[in-house]
C-alpha cells in the first residue's frame, strides 16, 4: 500500500467542523465571560427567530415523518423551547450571581464565593425523534451560560434540519453557534472534537461510543439515553383513568420518545380489561387507524421495519396480540398504530431493548412489592411512571425504585417541568439539565477565596509546635 493509499482523506464536513471548533474556541478567549445583557439578548434572538419560524418547522417535521400533525409539533418541539427561553430569561440573573459560602474559623476573615463561568465550546449531538426540542433546548442551556456551541443535526431530518440551519445563521455568526449534518462518520468525527462539554441524545448503544469518543480529550458529558420505562397500575386506581393517562404517552409521536410507557404492569387479572380500555379510547382519538391524521407516522422505513420484525419476532415465541385498529399498518406510508401484547415471553426483543414506537407489552403482577421488584431487577430508566391515588402506594413506589424521573398519574409531563432537572442514571443517561440544572451543567463552578490584609492563616505556619498552635489544633480537633 503507497502513503497516498494510506491517507484517510477527511470529508469537508468533518473539516468544517475542526475549523468551527478553532474559529469558536479563539473566539471564546477573546471573550471568555458574556454579561448578562449579551446573553439575554441571544436567547430573545433565538426566541424570534423560533417564533417566526415555526411554521416552516412544523412543516419541514411533517414531511420528514411524512405524517406528524402541527398541533403534535407545536406541543413537542416548539412550546417547550419559547417556554424554556422565557424562564431562563426570567431567573438568569439570580443564576449568575456569585454564590457565598462560609470560609470556616480556620481560614477566618477570608471570604468564600462561588462564581459560575461559561466553560467554552459546547457540542450537541441530536437525534431524529424531537430535532428541534433536542437541539435548540440545549442551546438554550448553552447560551444561558454564556458559552457557544456546535450543533449536530440527525442525517434523519434533512427538512427540519434545513429550516434549523437557516434560523441558526440568521441569528448567530458562526463563531457563536453552528450546525451541522452528514452521516455516521460525521457523527463519529463531531463526538471526537476536543469540546468543553458534550451532550448527547440518542439511544444507549450509541451512549456507549459516544462516551469513549469524548473520554480521549477528557471532554465531559452530559449523555440523554433512554430504556424501558415502566408504567405501573396499582390496585386501587381505575383501569380507564389509567388508559386515559397512559395512551396520551404512548401516542404522542407514535411512541417515538425516549420518556414514553414500554411496557405495563397491572394487577393480575386486569391485563385484558386494560388492552379493552386502551383499544376503546384510541379508537375515540384516532378513529380511522392509520389513515388518521393525528397520528405520526414512525420516522422512515428502517425503523417501522425494525417494529414489524419485533412485532413478528414476539407472535411467533406465544404472545397475544391487540392491534387498536383494523387498519393497523401501512407499508407504503411507514405508520404503524399501537398494538398492546400480552404473554409476552421474556426473550421477546421487544422485552429486552427499549422499543421506541407503539408496542405496548402489558405485563400482569400478584402485588405491588412485585411490580417493583421487577423494575429493580432491569436497567435503571429514564422515565418511571405510577398509576395510583393511593398515598402509600406511592411512597412505596417512589422510594423503591430509581428511575431518571417519575410522573404519578401522567405520563411524559415531567420532562415539560422548567423548574426541574431532566436526566437519567445509569444506562438511561448521566448528567441534568433544563432550566437551572441545564446552566449549572454548562458552566464552571469556580470557588474564589478573598483573604484580608491579616489573617489567622498565619498562625499555623512554621516553625511548629508553639503554644498557640497546640491550642488551635486541640481546638479544631475537639
Amino acid at each position: 500500500m503507497t502513503v497516498a493509499e494510506n491517507i484517510q482523506i477527511q470529508p469537508a464536513c468533518c473539516t468544517d467542523m475542526d475549523r468551527t471548533l478553532q474559529a469558536q474556541q479563539a473566539a471564546f478567549r477573546k471573550a471568555a465571560i458574556p454579561s448578562l445583557d449579551e446573553r439575554k439578548s441571544q436567547l430573545a434572538a433565538l426566541k424570534r427567530a423560533i417564533k417566526q419560524h415555526r411554521e416552516a418547522l412544523c412543516q419541514a417535521l411533517a414531511e420528514d415523518y411524512g405524517q406528524r400533525h402541527h398541533q403534535d409539533s407545536l406541543v413537542a418541539d416548539i412550546i417547550p423551547c419559547i417556554n424554556n427561553i422565557n424562564y431562563s430569561l426570567r431567573r438568569l440573573k439570580g443564576w449568575m450571581k456569585p454564590s457565598k459560602r462560609h470560609a470556616g474559623l480556620m481560614l477566618s476573615p477570608a471570604k468564600v464565593a462561588v462564581h459560575y463561568q461559561p466553560v467554552g465550546v459546547v457540542g450537541i449531538v441530536v437525534p431524529w425523534n424531537f430535532p428541534v426540542m433536542l437541539s435548540l433546548g440545549p442551546l438554550i442551556s448553552a447560551l444561558a451560560a454564556g458559552n457557544r456551541a456546535m450543533i449536530k443535526l440527525s442525517e434523519f431530518t434533512p427538512a427540519t434540519n434545513q429550516v434549523l440551519r437557516t434560523l441558526i445563521e440568521e441569528t448567530f455568526l458562526p463563531d457563536q453557534v453552528a450546525v451541522f449534518e452528514g452521516e455516521a462518520d460525521a457523527a463519529a468525527h463531531f463526538t471526537q472534537l476536543a469540546f468543553d462539554h458534550l451532550l448527547f441524545t440518542g439511544s444507549t448503544t450509541v451512549g456507549h461510543h459516544v462516551m469513549r469518543a469524548a473520554a480521549d480529550n477528557l471532554t465531559p458529558v452530559t449523555l440523554e439515553l433512554g430504556g424501558k420505562s415502566p408504567v405501573i397500575i396499582a390496585k386501587d386506581m381505575p383501569i380507564s383513568l389509567a388508559v386515559e393517562r397512559t395512551l396520551f404517552g404512548k401516542c404522542m409521536n407514535a411512541g417515538q420518545i425516549c420518556v414514553a410507557p414500554d411496557y405495563i404492569l397491572v394487577p393480575r387479572g386486569l391485563a385484558q380489561a386494560f388492552i379493552d380500555s386502551f383499544i376503546k379510547q384510541f379508537n375515540h382519538h384516532y378513529p380511522d387507524g392509520v389513515d388518521n391524521p393525528d397520528f405520526a407516522s414512525v420516522i422512515n422505513e428502517r425503523q417501522y421495519q425494525r417494529l414489524c420484525q419485533w412485532l413478528d419476532e414476539a407472535k411467533q415465541l406465544g404472545a397475544n396480540v391487540f392491534p387498536c385498529h383494523e387498519k393497523a399498518r401501512s407499508d407504503a406510508h411507514h405508520r404503524l398504530i399501537p398494538h398492546l401484547l400480552s404473554h409476552v415471553p421474556a426473550q421477546a426483543t421487544l422485552m429486552q431493548e427499549e422499543i421506541f414506537g407503539p408496542l405496548l407489552p402489558v405485563i400482569e403482577y400478584d402485588e405491588l412489592a412485585d411490580a417493583i421488584a421487577f423494575v429493580q431487577q432491569r436497567p435503571r430508566p429514564l422515565a418511571l411512571y405510577l398509576m395510583s391515588q393511593d398515598p402509600v402506594a406511592q411512597q412505596q413506589v417512589r422510594d423503591g425504585t430509581i428511575s431518571g424521573g417519575m410522573a404519578i398519574n401522567e405520563t411524559l409531563l415531567q420532562v415539560a417541568a422548567d423548574d426541574a432537572p431532566f436526566g437519567g442514571i445509569g444506562p438511561s443517561g448521566m448528567g441534568h439539565y433544563h432550566g437551572k440544572e441545564g446552566f449549572l451543567t454548562l458552566s464552571k463552578a469556580k470557588t474564589v477565596l478573598n483573604q484580608h490584609t491579616f489573617a489567622t492563616t498565619g498562625l499555623i505556619k512554621p516553625p511548629y509546635n508553639r503554644w498557640w498552635q497546640k491550642l488551635m489544633l486541640a481546638f479544631f480537633m475537639r
